[in-house]
């Protein structure tokens, strides 16, 4: 089709011109027909917002994304993208892509007046009718809509009540497209009430000027909910013209988060054919998001984007590469104590109140590592018990009456591979445990396993961890209380 030159040719094509929103319909229609996901590569939506939003297309609805930070609006919106056809044609040399058998430009119509059959078309790809803008509080009207342009005038030769004086803004040099506009609340109101028209009406006012401009556009809107955001809302008339709104969410199980961060995270073939993940490294890792959005430190009404397990998982593996560039192996496992190295990864991704500032980021952050072991630990290990009876043998007598008789060990940061495994089999007891408890654990995740253990007794009050310079020291929870006396 895209090897038509001319409007004529493209009448005899038989080509029908449709909208934007009955080309997302139609396309949308097939799709569902045929079984193939709407919007490959999103996960966790499938039951809850991409049912919403396939209603909202079917509708021909502007569409409202509702949501805190980090739940993939943005990619949804990017998404709408494939649900167009691949090729439209446009008049050439338009500035706001009309359609040959429609046009709503003046320059398109004294064209086509002008040449007839002859005006030459171009084709638009899909990939080029997608278009971002992010509000904020300097946008103006002439950003968006337009403005009279006083050199077009001069270099025309045209009174300023031409209407070919007129620069168009962003919204209509993106007729016949996706066009996204990025946290609506921190568009002033004023800009807010300059869309009405658009949405509704189809009419463009500029500097006096009225044209009937019948934009054919398919809006999406993001916006975090008001309550967090407190910079502005969204005006009520506008909420209006805005058919569909749809609340996003995070992840609800760790195995959809662990997808979208595998997904999404940028590693190289040397990251991963370096180190090592066990499997329950990435469901800890994972875990700690959702911890931190039900952290007392933290402020749950700012949300905790999966962005932050991303850039975790990137900094995890980062610190596990460095400790074998500088031993200078060929392959790593990844150690519980590589989570530190995730601390820059946290601090800057959540917004804490008044009790986390009190405890300062990196703490906050630590505290999280901790408290995903501590949910962890009772799904792999028998559950300690607060209150025990002083005399009763536990799972984990063994491992403590190691501790109270050889008055702990280091564990170093760098230490090497050989070392490190040295070191946690000098604790027999914890392979006793895990033979016992987790008999089907892949041989590769022994010793991360054992510090596992290690890690949880510390979060469960059984044993003492400190951080060294380099490293952390492991002791006997009463005989670090009494070396501190």
């Amino acid at each position: 089709m895209n090897n038509i030159n001319t409007l004529g040719e493209l009448k005899k094509s038989g080509y029908k011109s449709k909208s934007i929103k009955d080309e997302l319909r139609n396309n949308l229609r097939e799709k569902i027909k045929s079984g193939k996901p709407t919007f490959e590569g999103v996960y966790g939506f499938e039951n809850t917002v991409i049912p919403e939003l396939e209603r909202a297309i079917l509708s021909r609805h502007n569409i409202n994304l509702l949501g805190l930070r980090g739940q993939a609006k943005t990619r949804l919106a990017r998404k709408m993208i494939e649900l167009l056809d691949e090729y439209i044609p446009f008049v050439t040399g338009s500035e706001i892509n009309d359609d040959p058998l429609n046009p709503i430009s003046r320059f398109a119509k004294d064209v086509i007046a002008d040449k007839g059959d002859q005006t030459p078309i171009s084709w638009l790809h899909r990939s080029e009718r997608f278009f971002e803008k992010l509000a904020t509080p300097d946008v103006t009207v002439a950003d968006l809509i337009g403005d009279v342009d006083p050199i077009k005038a001069a270099n025309l030769k045209l009174s300023y009540a031409d209407d070919r004086v007129i620069h168009f803004g962003m919204i209509p040099r993106a007729n016949r497209s996706i066009f996204v506009i990025n946290e609506l609340p921190d568009l002033q109101a004023r800009i807010q009430v300059a869309l009405f028209n658009i949405l509704q009406e189809g009419d463009i006012q500029i500097r006096g000027f009225k044209l009937r401009m019948p934009l054919d556009m398919q809006f999406i809107f993001t916006a975090n909910p008001e309550d967090y955001t407190n910079r502005g809302s969204i005006v009520t008339p506008l909420k209006d013209r805005i058919g569909s709104q749809i609340l996003t969410h995070y992840p609800e199980t760790i195995k959809i988060a662990r997808t979208i961060t595998e997904q999404e995270a940028k590693l190289d073939a040397i990251q991963s054919d370096l180190v090592y993940v066990p499997s329950l490294a990435r469901d800890l890792l994972e875990q700690i998001s959702f911890e931190a959005r039900e952290s007392e430190y933290i402020d749950n009404k700012s949300g905790v984007s999966a962005r932050l397990s991303i850039t975790a998982f990137e900094n995890l593996l980062s610190t596990a590469e460095r400790r074998a560039l500088k031993s200078g192996v060929d392959k790593t496992s990844l150690r519980l104590s590589d989570f530190m190295g995730i601390i820059p990864s946290i601090t800057g991704k959540v917004e804490l109140v008044y009790e986390g500032e009190q405890e300062g980021a990196a703490v906050v952050a630590q505290h999280l590592i901790g408290d995903a072991i501590h949910t962890f630990f009772p799904a792999y290990f028998p559950k300690i018990e607060k209150l025990e009876k002083q005399e009763e043998k536990t799972p984990y007598s063994d491992i403590l009456e190691w501790f109270f008789a050889e008055s702990g060990f280091e564990l170093l940061d760098d230490v090497s591979d050989q070392e490190y495994k040295t070191i946690l089999d000098s604790i027999a007891p914890l392979e006793v445990l895990i033979k016992k408890y987790q008999p089907q654990l892949d041989k590769e995740d022994h010793y991360f396993m054992k510090e596992f253990i290690l890690w949880g007794l510390v979060e469960y009050n059984k044993l003492s961890k400190e951080r060294l310079t380099e490293g952390y020291q492991f002791k006997d929870l009463y005989g670090n209380y009494i070396s501190k006396l």
